[in-house]
């Protein structure tokens, strides 16, 4: 049995050379079908898969093997998943169709012996439930939740606008300054604003020594998504304290554009935009660690 592809591509020839072991490829996390399910014999049905990258840059297809007897009670059911635009769909019906035509075979049964039931009508009614399925899981990729605690930050950048989904966690914020003297705790200038002279932000993990005046209590932003949403940097301070969020969102921009430079081999042009990033920081000045993630939400 074999599920049909979610989205036809042309066809592709592919030849087998003697440097395959430099693909990437995955002969299991791809599958829902547990581990030795691969290459086994089903009742004197022999089967192997294997689901590869290949030239393209990421992956979005799926493999799924049933075993005998998850279909139905007898049927082995086999299928492959082409993913258009994000994997999201592939992987959802990689795990899940199988399951959906077993309830089905089940429902379509006269007795536990019957065979003639119609299977046109048994996919027809998958696939279409499926689809319903994929459309309500997209609901996933409608908000982005962020949780922060410090002086790192999350900024979206949006139709070209920076919009920062969290507030920087320092001593001398207003609200946070407030917050340590209510809890009698003292904010002090001591080579820049300090919590008691020592901690240079107002919430974090650790530093038991300094509550309740430090927190570790995250202020949590849900950001509604919208089509115009091009990508969303996640940095620590050490690009923060000298790189502002105009000039980080241009740079990042402009690398996924391919308008400074393009990647290279085996890099994606998100992971030359945060070494670009780290390379401007390191240039303008940052005395701290770097460490930056590029997510694109296109």
């Amino acid at each position: 049995m074999l599920a049909g592809e979610l989205e036809s591509h042309q066809p592709v020839s592919a030849t087998l050379q003697a440097n395959l072991d430099s693909c990437q490829c995955s002969s299991e996390s791809s599958s829902s079908a547990p581990k030795g399910e691969t290459g086994a014999a089903a009742e004197g049905l022999n089967f192997g898969h294997i689901s590869m990258m290949g030239r393209r840059r990421v992956m979005e297809d799926a493999v799924s093997v049933a075993p005998p007897g998850k279909v139905g009670g007898e049927y082995v059911f086999f299928a492959v998943y082409d993913g258009h635009g994000g994997c999201m769909a592939a992987e959802i019906c990689s795990e899940r169709l199988h399951k959906c035509v077993d309830e089905n075979v089940e429902k379509e049964k006269k007795s536990p012996e019957d065979k003639s039931f119609n299977w046109e009508k048994v996919m027809m009614e998958c696939f279409r439930s499926m689809d319903e399925v994929v459309a309500k899981d997209k609901s996933g990729d409608d908000e982005v939740v962020v949780a922060n605690c410090g002086d790192s930050r999350a900024v979206l950048c949006s139709g070209g606008v920076p919009v920062p989904l969290s507030s920087d966690h320092k001593p001398d914020r207003p609200d946070e300054k407030e917050r340590v003297e209510a809890a009698r705790g003292n904010i002090i200038n001591w080579n820049g604003w300090r919590v008691e002279g020592v901690l240079a932000t107002s919430r974090c993990l650790g530093n038991h020594y300094l509550k309740p005046y430090v927190t570790p209590d995250p202020e949590v932003t849900i950001y509604k998504r919208k089509e115009s949403d091009d990508f969303l940097i996640l940095a620590t301070d050490g690009l923060w304290d000298v790189v502002s969020n105009e000039i980080a969102c241009e740079v990042v921009r402009r690398c996924l554009n391919e308008q400074i430079t393009r990647p290279l081999p085996g890099e994606s042009g998100a992971d030359e935009a945060a070494s670009m990033l780290a390379e401007l920081a390191i240039a303008k000045g940052s005395k701290d660690n770097i460490s930056i993630i590029i997510i694109q939400l296109d």
